[in-house]
């Protein structure tokens, strides 16, 4: 099977939120900066994680985002085909 950018993207991201995985809401910002990948690339990925209810984001100056679910429960090909 090969992946899309994409898929190989969303895919870094979500194991990158995992990891992190404190509780506390991480910014498109700090994911791009750890995985060099585009803010706005990363910004179209996250929409459609979104709407597929992989993650959730929080508004504010201390906002982000955070996996909907624990890492044990989310599958790669939920990621994929998400996105």
């Amino acid at each position: 099977m090969k992946l899309t950018s994409k898929g190989r993207y969303a895919v870094m991201a979500m194991a990158d939120l995992a990891n992190i995985n404190d509780k506390q809401p991480t910014s498109l910002s700090e994911i791009s900066l750890r995985q060099g990948i585009s803010v706005s690339f990363l910004e179209q990925i996250f929409l459609k994680l979104k709407k597929n209810k992989l993650v959730y984001s929080l508004r504010g100056p201390t906002g982000g985002y955070l996996l909907s679910k624990s890492p044990n429960e989310i599958k790669l090909s939920n990621i994929i085909d998400a996105v």
